[in-house]
């Protein structure tokens, strides 16, 4: 497995693991095959494993942490906090209060069972509470010696810019693949400007890219992308047209279609680190192989004509107030 660096010397593989689906979201789970997953995983050099107090919600960070039980020493673990749930998956809200960011971080290390977080991240921007207070109180964490590196997601290039002259903002995780090229419009300048680096969550348009799916009922009845206006409708089948030209080139060059969506994302720099999330070893097998996936310029080019910016059809959320704040 190749690496690169987040940040200044944060150094992981080339692909990450999003274990989100494994507890939550995305239709039924088994946890054996998903800690099956996160052991094929660290056997074949993918060190990167994120996870998130809300998924489940609590759940997916003790299932992380069972899997890497006397393994520590081999992971980079990545957690947030932010998106405030109650046990039963209720949703609270959105919560950067210093002392929830304490009483998060305590909580995460007791689920996960480690005594430090590799990377913190803001799940999402508080905006009731300035930046520089949610910040201040993850860096202490750091002073603690709780969490080694700290980092955002979804967060706008005005406030990263405020947040990194509290402290060095090591990554910033925000939604990128092919049928989501909003981070090109400033985010990517941004955060390459101030020595962050880019972690792209969704890397595979929530699995969309594969050509995995025909219609919208081919989903789970409770999988959570069916309330999502892309996979909804006349959106689904106007983006299955982005999903063929993408099947077709990667025909052409011999590889599964969320390969070459892998490969693209890993060829926009080599400061981005995509996480593909997957509950099967045989996805994993596929997401790894496109690490040595070579896309010439032609390829590249065909690929932006065939996906350029805004083709999607629909919102990534039903509300997209949480996010770019």
């Amino acid at each position: 497995m190749k690496t690169r660096v987040l940040g200044d010397d944060l150094k992981v593989s080339a692909i990450g693991l999003g274990c989100m689906g494994m507890s939550d979201f995305y239709g039924s789970a088994n946890e054996q095959e998903a800690i099956d997953v996160i052991h094929y995983a660290l056997d074949n050099g993918v060190n990167f494993l994120d996870t998130a107090d809300m998924y489940g919600p609590f759940t997916n960070e003790k299932l992380v942490g069972k899997a890497i039980k006397g393994r520590r020493d081999e992971v980079v673990l990545a957690t947030k906090f932010g998106n405030e749930r109650n046990p039963d998956g209720s949703w609270v809200g959105i919560n950067g209060k210093p002392e929830y960011v304490k009483k998060a971080c305590e909580a995460s290390l007791k689920r996960l069972g480690v005594d430090h977080i590799d990377l913190y991240y803001q799940h999402r921007v508080d905006t009731s509470v300035p930046i520089e207070d949610t910040i201040g109180a993850m860096a202490e964490l750091v002073k603690e010696g709780k969490v080694r590196y700290l980092g955002m997601s979804e967060a706008a290039a005005a406030t990263i810019r405020r947040a990194a002259k509290v402290h060095k903002i090591t990554a910033l995780q925000t939604e990128y693949s092919l049928w989501t090229r909003d981070p090109e419009e400033e985010i990517l300048d941004t955060v390459r400007e101030l020595g962050i680096g880019f972690v792209a969550y969704s890397p595979l348009g929530r699995g969309f890219l594969t050509g995995r799916w025909k219609k919208p009922e081919d989903l789970p009845e409770n999988d959570w992308r069916r309330n999502q206006p892309r996979f909804q409708g006349g959106n689904f089948y106007k983006n299955l047209e982005i999903v063929d030209k993408v099947k077709e080139i990667a025909a052409e060059k011999g590889v599964k279609p969320g390969q070459l969506a892998l490969a693209w994302v890993l060829a926009q720099g080599n400061d981005i680190v995509p996480i593909p999330g997957t509950k099967h070893v045989e996805y994993l097998k596929e997401n790894i192989a496109a690490v040595d996936t070579r896309l010439s310029e032609e390829d590249l080019q065909r690929l932006n004509v065939a996906a350029p910016k805004g083709v999607t059809a629909g919102d990534r959320y039903p509300n997209m107030t949480t996010v770019n704040r």
